[in-house]
């Protein structure tokens, strides 16, 4: 059984298992807000793959979205990135605590 909260860090850490989704946050860290359009233009993707690829970062919330008529911008939710962030260092600092079974061990 997951620990709590393992599953929501999973879903954040996939949506970040992609490069193209990295370069939208990359993209996005850089602005105040972005239109989708501006988005399309910076990557070498079709509309559809790009907004799908929004749609996965929106569902992790790592980004928030508003309609603009019909037009959608997108920006960065920098608490939920600070917040991963916190959450990772979380993870690996527990994962290094414990002692490792490869560990040289002194039998003497």
């Amino acid at each position: 059984m997951p620990a709590p909260g393992s599953t929501d860090l999973s879903e954040r850490l996939r949506a970040l298992a992609h490069p193209v989704r990295l370069t939208v946050l990359e993209t996005l860290a850089g602005q105040d807000r972005c239109v989708c359009g501006e988005i399309v233009r910076a990557l070498p993707l079709a509309q559809s793959t790009v907004s799908q690829h929004l749609k996965v970062l929106l569902e992790a919330g790592l980004i928030r979205a508003r309609t603009e008529g019909p037009r959608s911008s997108y920006c960065l939710d920098r608490d939920a990135v600070t917040s991963l962030k916190a959450e990772i260092d979380m993870l690996f600092s527990t994962l290094l605590a414990q002692p490792g079974c490869c560990e040289p061990r002194d039998d003497t």
